[in-house]
């Protein structure tokens, strides 16, 4: 299937239709049309899910520790979002708020940082939940995970939010099983983005690794074919939007959590993420916004 993507004030439409101003870019109040398409295109990833996956849902903030400890402050440093708070006793707090209220004086200046951050994505809690448990079996773990997450990323863009939700299956296990789980799950995705109408293509991709040292590191992830990507062009076919994701972290969890197989090996781990999202802008971006007008094949794997 061919398709054009949408002119920009096409977009700008679209964003209208979809989407209620905040005030903060890439933040947005989301109308009754697209929650139920994020809502079918839930159930439909959910009737996928691989047979004997624990279902874990997690809020959208996590460890400060733990996310420290996985190393994403090295490597993002520049899309982490932490939480602070103003701390004290009741008079310290009261004077920062009065002198807020009565003289205009900044009052971010007293937070302090809390034990949050908020989420980068859905899978990062899982791993230390899974070390915890001790070894990992023969058959491995999977795990069907959700979260709403951030990413500090200020954008206009139709397909770029700041806080968006993220659906994810992790696998943990062999790298055996890990590498053939996400070929499958490179089959099962195409098929699905058959069966949703959309345009696509799957290409190799990496992380957006901060500063020079990052650079480095990406193209070692992409040289070891880590990350795939399904790309769908939702502002543009030259630089389409990457709405699924296939991704192989080697035993990089395994070593930073002491998560060990069987064997005593450090455990591999590997997802499909699914940006929720993105997905759903794709499709309107596609279809357009007269669901009743989308092609019967698509309304159907949908049930809308």
């Amino acid at each position: 299937m061919s398709q054009i993507a949408p002119r920009a004030d096409d977009l700008e439409g679209l964003k209208e239709a979809l989407f209620i101003s905040t005030g903060v870019d890439g933040v947005y109040a989301r109308t009754g049309l697209y929650e139920g398409v994020v809502e079918a295109l839930a159930v439909l990833i959910s009737s996928l899910r691989p047979a004997g996956a624990e279902v874990l849902r997690f809020p959208p903030v996590m460890s400060r520790a733990q996310i420290e400890r996985h190393g994403y402050l090295k490597s993002f440093p520049n899309l982490l979002g932490a939480v602070s708070c103003l701390c004290g006793d009741e008079r310290h707090i009261r004077g920062v708020v009065n002198r807020f209220t009565e003289g205009g004086e900044p009052w971010t200046d007293a937070l302090s940082p809390a034990d949050l951050v908020l989420a980068p994505a859905a899978c990062y809690p899982v791993y230390p939940l899974a070390a915890a448990r001790g070894t990992v079996p023969a058959a491995g773990l999977t795990f069907d995970v959700a979260a709403d997450c951030f990413r500090r990323e200020p954008s206009t863009d139709i397909d770029r939010f700041q806080s968006f939700r993220m659906r994810e299956y992790v696998r943990i296990g062999t790298p055996g099983q890990i590498q053939s789980f996400r070929q499958d799950w490179i089959e099962r995705a195409t098929g699905l983005a058959d069966r949703l109408g959309l345009t696509y293509r799957v290409e190799l991709a990496s992380d957006p690794f901060f500063g020079r040292g990052g650079q480095i590191v990406a193209l070692a992830q992409i040289e070891q074919a880590l990350k795939f990507e399904l790309l769908v062009p939702v502002r543009s076919t030259e630089q389409p939007t990457a709405c699924m994701s296939f991704n192989y972290h080697q035993d990089h969890f395994g070593l930073t959590w002491d998560l060990a197989t069987a064997d005593g090996a450090p455990a591999h781990t590997g997802c499909v993420a699914f940006g929720m999202d993105r997905l759903a802008v794709a499709m309107f971006a596609t279809h357009g916004t007269d669901i009743g007008a989308w092609p019967a094949q698509v309304r159907a794997t949908l049930r809308v």
